[in-house]
C-alpha cells in the first residue's frame, strides 16, 4: 500500500503528519518505508535521525559535443525546446542546468558531433530509523544538489524505493504544491493525503491540491491542522467535493512546542497517538478499497 501526503502550499503540517504515521505505524508492527520526496528541502531527518546505510547518486544525460566533426550547422539548437544548447558562430554552447535530456539533439545531429554524458544532479540516501520504545523502519531520503534547478530527476529516483516487496507501507512524504515535482511523488499512490489548515490561503491551495489529485485520477482524503482556527469553509468545501476528513489536528501549544524541539507529537502530545491511529483506519480502508476496484 503506497500513501502520499501532500499539500497544496508549505507549512501546513504534512512532513508532521508523515513521520508521526511512520512510527505509529511501526509500532503496530507494519513493516514501514517512509520516502522523504521533498528533494529540495527534505527534513523528515530532522526528527527522526536516522543512521545512514548507503547513499545512491542521481544523474541525468546531457549533451557534449566533439569539436572536430561539428560544423556548427545549428541543428542542434534549433530542435532544442529548452535552450539548452546554442550556436554562437563556429562555438556549441550548452547550458545543462536547462537540459532536460530528451535526446533530440544526440538524434537528429546530422555529424554525429553529439554524445550524451551523464551529470550528477543529487543522490538519494537510505537509512533505517531506531526510536526509543518504538519500532525500526525505513527511511529514504531525496537530496537535490545545491544550485540544481530541475528536481524531478531525484523525485524519480526517490520514489523508485517505493517498488520493494519487503514493505507493508509505503509512506510518500511529497514536495508542497502542485507543480510537476509533487505530480511525481504522488502519482502511482493508492491514495493522497492532504494536509490543510481552515484559512483563506489553506482552502485556496486545498483547492488546487484536489484538482492535481482528481487530473491523475487519485483518490483524496483531508486532514485539517490547526483545525480550531478560521472559520468553516475548508469542512464546507470537503462536504460539497465529497471529500472526507480523516483527521483534525488542534491549534495546541504543546504540539508547537513538540514541533520545535524535534520530537514526535505521538510521545509529547497526549492523545495524539489515539486519534492518529484512529485516522489511519479510515486512511487503510479507503486505500484498500481503491486498490480493490
Amino acid at each position: 500500500m503506497r500513501v502520499a501526503i501532500a499539500s497544496g502550499k508549505g507549512g501546513t503540517g504534512k512532513t508532521t503528519l508523515a513521520v508521526n504515521l511512520a512510527a505509529l505505524l511501526a509500532t503496530e508492527g507494519w513493516a514501514v518505508r517512509l520516502l522523504d520526496a521533498d528533494v529540495e528541502e527534505p527534513d523528515c531527518h530532522l526528527f527522526l535521525t536516522p543512521s545512514a546505510e548507503r547513499r545512491e547518486p542521481v544523474g541525468v544525460l546531457v549533451p557534449e559535443v566533439d569539436e572536430a566533426l561539428c560544423d556548427s550547422c545549428g541543428v542542434c539548437a534549433e530542435v532544442c525546446a529548452f535552450k539548452a544548447i546554442t550556436v554562437i558562430g563556429s562555438t556549441v554552447l550548452v547550458f545543462a542546468e536547462l537540459c532536460h535530456s530528451c535526446g533530440a539533439c544526440t538524434l537528429l545531429c546530422p555529424h554525429g558531433a553529439i554524445t550524451e554524458v551523464g551529470r550528477e544532479v543529487g543522490l538519494v540516501e537510505h537509512g533505517s530509523v531506531e526510536l526509543p520504545g518504538r519500532a525500526a523502519f525505513e527511511l529514504v531520503t531525496g537530496v537535490l544538489a545545491v544550485g540544481e534547478a530541475k528536481p524531478v530527476p531525484v523525485t524519480r529516483a526517490t520514489i523508485a524505493a517505493a517498488d520493494d516487496e519487503h514493505a507493508d507501507v509505503v509512506l510518500v512524504d511529497a514536495p508542497p504544491g502542485t507543480s510537476c515535482p509533487v505530480i511525481e511523488a504522488v502519482r502511482g499512490s493508492d491514495l493522497v493525503v492532504l494536509v490543510t489548515e481552515p484559512t483563506p490561503f489553506g482552502l485556496h491551495d486545498l483547492e488546487l491540491a484536489v484538482g492535481m489529485v482528481r487530473a491523475l485520477v487519485l483518490p483524496c482524503v483531508v486532514v485539517v491542522n490547526r483545525a480550531d482556527l478560521g472559520d468553516d469553509r475548508v469542512h464546507r468545501f470537503c462536504e460539497r467535493e465529497g471529500i472526507e476528513i480523516v483527521l483534525e489536528v488542534p491549534n495546541d501549544r504543546r504540539i508547537a512546542e513538540a514541533y520545535s524541539r524535534g520530537e514526535l507529537l505521538l510521545d509529547a502530545v497526549e492523545g495524539f497517538e489515539e486519534s492518529l491511529a484512529t485516522a489511519w483506519l479510515r486512511i487503510s480502508a479507503i486505500a484498500k478499497s481503491e486498490v480493490a476496484t
